[in-house]
């Protein structure tokens, strides 16, 4: 059966990272429910493969790529912009791309690689979409998270840990960053229509680390043998609840794990914390937020 809206017509959802894992799941379920689903890849040829699997598994053809790398702020504005001219209207969005590296990384901007995937692009892609997620009268904002949050404390004296070398760190801080945005984007839309919520996905093995070597490389796959607990099938299923259950409509600000409300990492709860967060993306992200596409967007910092 198709999901329509108010007016009558099928829904449109975003879901990024789609190519594999848990967003490649949730794309699918969502098509199969009938929604017309736009989704992102780092690859063009790889996104193409994805794009004609989920056509044929779905029997869904509203399918569209996005191609970019999210990792760089200038292709995340592009995708953005491009998904408002070809959408005025949005009706659901996945926040699911990310990973966990096993050395630190620098973006094209200049940020470290860990916190610029994992959370700028969660909150720039966000704040573009914002006009049409509006426009639908009755949105849903998803950002996949990870029980990895309650490990994390905030390093607001060094928020993309400038003095180590390693990646993994990085991780469970950006995780957290995912519910702060998550809980602060909800009292932003509070009365607007637009709901925003996280969620752990359950422990999936979805290549995380794949790219390790040597000592790191063990690290990984030990943490693969030790801690997957569930199929990217599995994982899927909180992201897709949030996305289309009825049983969650107007429910906002929460976090979610296995379709039940959870218990996040205490700072996520704070306010002040929250707007912290989002006042230091803003000013990072600044050269970027512009929602007028007044000309083509340069990395610059």
């Amino acid at each position: 059966m198709t999901p329509s809206s108010s007016a009558g017509l099928q829904r449109t959802a975003l879901v990024t990272g789609a190519t594999n894992g848990i967003g490649k799941v949730t794309a699918l379920e969502l098509a199969r429910r009938g929604y017309r689903v736009l989704f992102t890849a780092r690859d063009e040829t790889k996104g193409q493969r994805i794009l004609a699997e989920l056509r044929a598994e779905s029997s869904n053809d509203a399918l569209e790529l996005f191609v970019g790398d999210l990792s760089s702020m200038a292709e995340v504005r592009r995708i953005a912009l491009e998904v408002r001219t070809r959408h005025p209207k949005l009706d659901v969005l996945v926040n699911n791309v990310g990973g966990v590296f096993a050395e630190r990384k620098i973006t094209v901007d200049g940020f470290e690689y860990t916190f610029a995937l994992n959370h700028l692009s969660y909150f720039l892609l966000t704040n573009l979409l914002m006009e049409p997620l509006r426009a639908s009268g009755n949105a849903r904002v998803v950002s996949v998270s990870s029980s990895g949050n309650r490990m994390a404390r905030m390093r607001w004296d060094d928020l993309e840990f400038s003095s180590s070398k390693s990646g993994w760190a990085a991780y469970p801080q950006s995780k957290l960053m995912n519910v702060l945005f998550a809980n602060a984007l909800a009292r932003l839309l509070c009365g607007t229509g637009v709901t925003s919520n996280s969620l752990h996905p359950g422990v999936v093995n979805s290549g995380f680390g794949k790219n390790a070597t040597g000592l790191n490389r063990l690290i990984s796959r030990a943490v693969n043998v030790l801690f997957v607990a569930t199929t990217p099938e599995k994982g899927a299923e909180t992201g897709v609840y949030l996305a289309t259950s009825p049983e969650v409509e107007g429910v906002n600000g929460q976090y979610f794990a296995n379709k039940k409300v959870s218990r996040a990492n205490p700072i996520a709860y704070d306010v002040g914390s929250q707007e912290r967060l989002w006042r230091l993306s803003e000013e990072r992200l600044s050269w970027w937020l512009d929602p007028v596409d007044a000309g083509q967007a340069v990395a610059h910092r």
